[in-house]
């Protein structure tokens, strides 16, 4: 497994158009931010002869992280994808990022890859994000491997990071994580640091030494032998215990040798089936050199131990109505299934959408069937329309390199498709299908909008709904209650990214502006209040008295009207008008400008003349009999209550329960849960949790969870409503 020599593949290394699904190998790099995801990516490139140097298209370019943003921010914000070339075989790399507020994009990648890299920073280790993320791939059986990179670091220790991959991803079976290469180390600097200069590969005993830049393979010495020897009969032993054939190990015990080639064909299926997860080490080229440390043995094990997309299972299809639909798995000649993966524009072709194909061949200017379900809730309209999709593509970097068509399996990218959304099913016209959407996270982070002039304004609706037609982790909200624009982001640097495409992108220049929860009044105490709306002029005059009683409701009661008029002082016609006044001025308030609700109203009296007295009149006098009534009562503020549920590692519990109670929260409870985490139950107030996604990140190292929805209205404790008042009145 990547123990053969190669020679540099020069251009053939630029991966074009797969001709058949046995042919492809789609790979995710996953891990945290700083790992050296994208170094490695290039490095591969590199190796495979699809860059020129590390990292550099013919334009100068880089082919990951080539976005402004990305550049200014110096960390990647989006999926990329490296297509490559090795053995002929076509390696799709999907580089992710590996901070969290850009989790929906490693999401994506996950969805449209068959296998991952976990990537893990010899100086830095594994953290709790990147485990969370191996128990999601666990979860539904993806294959992986390890790549420990940062191995120059000084204090890097190889086996030392291979034993704590195993304690980290390794669960009951810790012989799952296992090296297949140990690395080599030239003479100590003057820091004391041997940098490593080659590998030598456990199965094979072959040294392979990097030194000079190219790979160069040999006969390791006698005296090496010995130190390979416990690692690698504890490879081997891995090797047969996920091996399908039961014998084997009754023949290793017994002394019987075991053939080489025998080994790696069961090491290829054993990760193959994600059975078992070897662990490698690589580093980027050095200067002039044309192969990374290690990039070689790491392509070898994508193209012959990953699985080909022929071995994926196909996400559940159904009918547009919901009908569900049996498709052969990975078939170019079955009906057309494609997933919108990513969403993105280019100043020069439009929209592009990044397409992972699951069935059927799609063809340049191809009608095909778009359809978007199951987003209404992030502002994305449900949508069903047909499309001609313009050229069809495969991205290197900034490039765009033009094919003439996608089989299954195969990932490339799409253009002019304006309806397509990230998330959306591709389809054959007359034949409409729908894919089920893979879990994207919800986005808990408020970010309250403004457009900072009128040009602004004019474009800015325009430019949010592309914003979130790209990016299915934001959510669109047009508060109705505190007439905001609400962008709902699943963090700070998610914000930022958001706020830079507004403005670089689309032309958009908007202000940040505190974010407002809906609050609402209410009535502490029975009250109340006379109405007179009495006016004399030329002409019909206005004349409409009302007497009305208020009392406080439980919560969740709204607004009742009640009419106990007798006697006729108040005609029946105007009798709707005063509940109309009352009702509109409890949707104005009371006291603070919140709407009013859980009262009741009670019209008692009135009086009403035969001409001046009209509809308008009484609704004015309704109004104000409300007002009169607050002016003499004890008027509650409310504020929204969220149920919230937090999934954290038992180490933290007792930190963010802390953290709860000093937001005025009540913790109603906890549950054991599955990996050493414990579920909280609480209910805390809203406006205590505006920027609760980026405060529990910090309390528990990026490794807790949580969600909330509202649970009700309650009044604030009379300190906080004061305070929420003189800011206002200020305001």
């Amino acid at each position: 497994m990547g123990d053969k020599a190669h020679t540099h593949p020069g251009a053939a290394g630029r991966a074009q158009a797969a001709d058949h699904p046995t042919s492809v190998r789609n790979v995710v790099l996953v891990g945290h931010s700083g790992s050296g995801k994208t170094t490695l990516v290039e490095a591969l490139a590199l190796t495979a002869g699809a860059v020129n140097r590390a990292g550099r298209v013919e334009d100068g370019g880089t082919v990951s992280d080539y976005d402004d943003i990305e550049h200014r921010q110096q960390r990647s914000v989006q999926l990329s994808l490296v297509p490559v070339e090795w053995d002929d075989i076509k390696i799709n790399l999907l580089d992710t990022p590996g901070y969290a507020d850009f989790v929906g994009e490693l999401r994506a990648g996950l969805r449209a890859a068959d296998a991952a890299l976990f990537v893990v920073s010899a100086s830095d280790g594994v953290d709790g994000s990147t485990r969370m993320v191996w128990d999601e791939c666990a979860a539904v059986g993806m294959p992986r491997a390890i790549v420990v990179t940062h191995l120059e670091a000084a204090r890097a220790d190889f086996q030392e990071m291979t034993r704590v991959c195993a304690e980290a991803f390794g669960g009951d079976d810790p012989d799952a994580v296992l090296p297949l290469y140990l690395p080599l180390h030239g003479p100590a600097g003057p820091d004391g640091h041997a940098p490593v200069t080659g590998l030598i590969g456990l199965l094979t005993q072959k040294l392979f030494d990097y030194s000079s830049g190219e790979r160069e393979e040999s006969q390791p010495g006698p005296d090496r032998l010995p130190l390979i020897e416990e690692a690698r009969n504890r490879l081997i032993e891995g090797i047969i215990a996920e091996s399908e054939d039961e014998t084997l190990m009754d023949r290793y015990l017994g002394g019987e040798q075991c053939d080489v080639e025998t080994l790696i064909e069961d090491l290829e299926r054993a990760v193959a089936r994600g059975a078992f997860f070897p662990v490698l080490a690589a580093a980027p080229a050095a200067e002039g050199a044309r192969q990374g440390l290690g990039t070689v043995e790491l392509l070898g094990l994508i193209t012959g131990g990953f699985p080909t997309p022929l071995e994926h299972v196909t996400p559940r299809v159904t009918t547009v109505d919901g009908t569900p639909r049996e498709l052969k798995p990975c078939d170019p000649d079955a009906p057309l299934v494609a997933e919108v993966v990513k969403t993105s524009s280019d100043p020069y072709v439009g929209r592009l959408s990044l397409i992972r194909l699951f069935s059927g061949t799609l063809r340049a200017d191809q009608t095909v069937h778009v359809s978007g379900h199951g987003l209404a809730d992030r502002g994305h309209e449900d949508h069903d329309v047909d499309e001609r999709i313009g050229a069809l593509s495969t991205p290197f970097g900034k490039q765009q390199r033009p094919v003439s068509h996608v089989i299954a399996g195969d990932l490339a990218c799409v253009a002019k498709l304006g309806r397509a959304e990230t998330g959306d099913t591709l389809s054959s016209k007359d034949d409409p299908l729908l894919m089920e959407p893979w879990e994207m996270p919800d986005p808990l982070l408020p970010l309250a909008i403004e457009a900072h002039s009128k040009p602004d304004e004019d474009k800015l609706s325009q430019g949010l709904s592309r914003l979130v037609a790209e990016d299915p982790t934001m959510r669109l909200e047009q508060n109705q209650d505190t007439h905001q624009v609400v962008l709902w982001c699943l963090g700070e640097a998610h914000a930022d990214v958001a706020l830079e495409r507004l403005r670089s992108r689309y032309g958009v220049q908007v202000d940040v502006v505190p974010h407002r929860v809906p609050l609402r009044e209410t009535f502490g105490d029975r009250a109340a209040g006379r109405g007179r709306h009495v006016k004399q002029s030329g002409g019909h005059g206005q004349f409409a008295i009302c007497e009305i009683e208020v009392e406080p409701l439980p919560g969740g009661s709204g607004i009742e009207f009640v009419d106990k008029v007798v006697g006729g002082s108040v005609p029946r016609q105007f009798i709707p008008s005063v509940e109309k006044g009352v009702r509109a001025q409890a949707a104005k308030g009371v006291a603070a400008g919140h709407p009013l609700i859980d009262v009741r109203v009670t019209l008692l009296d009135g009086k009403a003349h035969s001409v001046d007295s009209s509809d308008a009149a009484f609704q004015t006098a309704g109004a104000l009999a409300l007002r009169e009534a607050a002016a003499d009562a004890r008027i509650h503020l409310l504020e929204p209550v969220a149920e919230v549920s937090v999934l954290v590692g038992d180490d933290y519990v007792g930190t963010v329960m802390s953290d709860l109670s000093g937001r005025r929260g009540r913790v109603l409870g906890t549950e054991q849960s599955a990996g050493g985490r414990t579920l909280i139950r609480a209910e805390v107030p809203e406006i205590e949790i505006g920027r609760y996604s980026v405060d529990l990140r910090s309390l528990s190292h990026g490794t807790a969870r949580f969600s909330r929805r509202y649970a009700r209205h309650e009044p604030m404790p009379p300190q906080v409503a004061e305070r929420v008042r003189e800011e206002a009145r200020s305001a």
